[in-house]
Formats: C-alpha cells, sequence, structure tokens
C-alpha cells in the first residue's frame, strides 16, 4: 500500500485518513502529475482495470431491499472529479455522493454522458437544503438538470438541523415532508428520499425519523465506537429496526499521527492493514450501516479504500475495536465525530467548541480555508466566545478527548 498524502508535520491528515464526507480533510497533491506506485497515473489506473475491476460488496439501504456499495465516493469539491470517478468505477465502486453545493454535478454528469452504460449500475445520491421541506421537489428538478440524468436513486436534505434546529428537527415527523417525499418517488425522478446530519443534536432528528415512518435513508457523521448507552446508539438502532437505510460519513475526524496508531496496534502490521483500513473494518462491523461515505481525492486513497472493502471478512470483535479506539484517541484528533455537544455544557459555556474545533480542521487540515472562515464568522458571537471555559472539563466530557486548550486559541488566530 502506497504511502498517503501527509501533511508538513508528517502526521497523516483526515481526509487521507478517512477520506471524509460524511466531512473533511487536507488538500492532496495535485491528480495530474502524482505518480502511483511506481507508474505515471494513466498506466497505474489502466492495470487497476485489468486486476481490480470486480464490483465491490453490496448491503441492502434498510427495508427498500437495494443494493449498494458498502463503500461510496464523496465528492465535494475534488480535484479531477472525472478522473477519479473512472478510476473508483475501475475499482469496483458503484456509489457516488454529491450535493448542489460540492460543485461535483457537472463533473459526474460529463462523466455519465462518456459512460452511458454506467448509470444502471450505479446508485447515484444527491441533496439540497430547502426553505421547507416541500421546495425539495423544486430542487430536485435543478439537480436532475445539473446531472443531465433523468432520475437519482436518493434525494438528501442537506445537513438537517444545520439552519434552524427549532424548526428543522421537526422536519422528518411532519406532514410537508411525507407529502413531498411520496410526491418525489411516485414521480419516479427519485426512488428514495432522506436527509443527511452532523447536528449536534443529531439523535432527536434520528428519532424523529422514526417517528415519521417515511423517510427512507439518513447519511449521519457517525464513528465506529459508540457508547451502548449513548443517545446516538439507541436512535441509530431505533432507525435499524424501522427500516431506515443507514450511512456513515464523517466517521474519524481530524489531523491524528497514524505512525503513533500503529506503533500501538502492532497486530496491524501481522494483518498487513493501514490504520486507516482497520477503521473502516471497524464501520463495517456494525451491521445497522449499510454503506460508508469517503471523500477520495486521489488514486492513492481509491486504493486502499477499495483494498480495505475486498479484504473485509468479518466483523472486529468490541475489544479490537476498542483498542482501535484507544489508540486513535491516543494519536490526538482534532475533531470529534461523535459531538452532541456535551463538552461545551461541561466546561460552563455557551462556544460551540465542537463547531469551532471542527472548522479549524475544515481549514488547518482539509484545505477548505476560505470555507471554513465563512463558517467561522456565520456563528454568533456568544458560540465563538469561549473565554472562561474549562478546558479540562471539556476535554473530560469529549468523547475524543481533544485538546481544546490547544485548540480553541488556534481556531481564532486562523479563522477570526
Amino acid at each position: 500500500m502506497q504511502e498517503r498524502e501527509r501533511d508538513r508535520t508528517g502526521q497523516l491528515d483526515r481526509r487521507s485518513f478517512l477520506g471524509a464526507g460524511a466531512g473533511a480533510l487536507a488538500a492532496t497533491a495535485a491528480i495530474g502529475p502524482e505518480a502511483v506506485g511506481g507508474q505515471a497515473p494513466a498506466q497505474a489506473e489502466g492495470a487497476h482495470r485489468a486486476t481490480d475491476s470486480a464490483v465491490l460488496a453490496k448491503r441492502k439501504l434498510g427495508k427498500s431491499g437495494i443494493e449498494v456499495s458498502m463503500l461510496n465516493i464523496g465528492t465535494w469539491r475534488s480535484p479531477g472529479v472525472e478522473r477519479l470517478l473512472r478510476f473508483a468505477w475501475a475499482n469496483g465502486v458503484r456509489y457516488i455522493d454529491t450535493a448542489k453545493s460540492y460543485g461535483s454535478e457537472p463533473a459526474i454528469a460529463r462523466w455519465l454522458q462518456a459512460n452511458p452504460g454506467a448509470r444502471k449500475e450505479l446508485f447515484l445520491v444527491t441533496k439540497d437544503h430547502p426553505r421547507s421541506p416541500g421546495q425539495l421537489v423544486e430542487q430536485l428538478e435543478k439537480r436532475l438538470e445539473a446531472l443531465k440524468t433523468d432520475y437519482i436513486d436518493l434525494i438528501f436534505i442537506h445537513a438537517m438541523g444545520d439552519h434552524d434546529f427549532a424548526t428543522e428537527v421537526e422536519w422528518p415527523r411532519s406532514k410537508e415532508f411525507k407529502e413531498a417525499a411520496e410526491a418525489i418517488r411516485k414521480s419516479g425522478k427519485a426512488r428514495l428520499v432522506g436527509f443527511s446530519t452532523h447536528h449536534p443534536r443529531r439523535p432527536e432528528i434520528l428519532q424523529a425519523a422514526v417517528q415519521g415512518g417515511f423517510v427512507d435513508a439518513i447519511m449521519l457523521q457517525s464513528n465506529p465506537w459508540i457508547a451502548q448507552e449513548d443517545a446516538m446508539n439507541r436512535a441509530i438502532d431505533a432507525c435499524h429496526k424501522a427500516g431506515i437505510g443507514l450511512i456513515s460519513m464523517k466517521q474519524v475526524a481530524g489531523n491524528m499521527n497514524l505512525d503513533e496508531v500503529a506503533r500501538r496496534l502492532p497486530e496491524m502490521a501481522e494483518k498487513k492493514q493501514t490504520p486507516y483500513q482497520a477503521l473502516l473494518h471497524a464501520i463495517w462491523s456494525d451491521e445497522r450501516f449499510t454503506s460508508v461515505c469517503v471523500s477520495m481525492r486521489n488514486t492513492d486513497q481509491i486504493r486502499e479504500n477499495t483494498a480495505a472493502a475486498r479484504s473485509y471478512k468479518k466483523p472486529m470483535s468490541r475489544a479490537e475495536i476498542d483498542r482501535l479506539r484507544d489508540a486513535c484517541i491516543a494519536a490526538g484528533p482534532t475533531m470529534c465525530a461523535s459531538c452532541d455537544g456535551r463538552c461545551s455544557h461541561a466546561a460552563g459555556t455557551e462556544a460551540e467548541l465542537g463547531n469551532l474545533t471542527r472548522f479549524l480542521t475544515y481549514h488547518e487540515h482539509h484545505g477548505y480555508r476560505s470555507e471554513a472562515r465563512r463558517q467561522y464568522a456565520a456563528l454568533s458571537a456568544a458560540a465563538r466566545n469561549w473565554k472562561g471555559a474549562d478546558f479540562n472539563a471539556a476535554r473530560e466530557a469529549c468523547p475524543n478527548k481533544l485538546d481544546f486548550a490547544t485548540l480553541l486559541p488556534r481556531a481564532d488566530d486562523l479563522l477570526a
């Protein structure tokens, strides 16, 4: 397996680590000139067409019964999207995730037009954010136009809860969203309807979807070591029992030292497994999740991700997942995929500590500097003001033990 892109500190960033979706990391080298395994990119791509052409394993997406790739490619502002799609397709990926805000729909449209036979094998997902659920019907038409296709397989309301939580938490059980979903499915322009979310209070949003009974699928920020008694675990379990298809995103967040992870888990070397591949296996070990959305930004990442999918044979044990969790936390993440606001509550502050570290990660490790500054500026003054917060209490409460005393001043320096 090729060594993955590193930042100037010698650490692997989150997007290189878990590619992201839900969510993600440092800008990698430009696609065009990179060499892959000692070959020129075109040669390497051709070689993988010949050796890794089998379709990746699939799982059924909730009660829809539709089978989708257990690994899917997120395309948020990825460079060289068309080439990456060709390479991912050659390596067995049959699920593409995009959105209006990603900027990748036109490139996906060009790729589909160049490969007309691919559409019938592809599970295609896009997203938009309406001002009210009923507006999704109109927005779907625009997404179809951008993608140059007659239908998509799944349309999501994007980032449920982020724009107005008090209102949007009601959408998944509202009459308006139900009627919009029914109209969309009846039109045949989208087979399934759902939403994505990484809001700190997403357990409430998921439970609302269970109560509503009409949501087909949800893509959510999660990680493979949720505590059994946690509200998120209970919400995921309720969705699974209700037949709602679940897709994992932003599973492990932030810059961390993967060499340290490997040092703490020497058994991975015996399995010829990278820390990244072990994390994917841990996610797939949760049978409640159908697929993992990973933002793959170069061919090395696609190669390693698909190799992980091919090598997955059985679920990891709880003890193995716990050891992986401990190693990852010790390696110093900069963003918490499990954030539900408990850090701010414990610290005695109104500041949104989870969002502040998330935006820092976007800026410092994802390469999305203008977007990070935009989202930071959109926070209220109280949400940005962490002065007087109890950093030690926040760190103890955080599931991933973020070092807030170091991270928050850096967020202010870079984003303010």
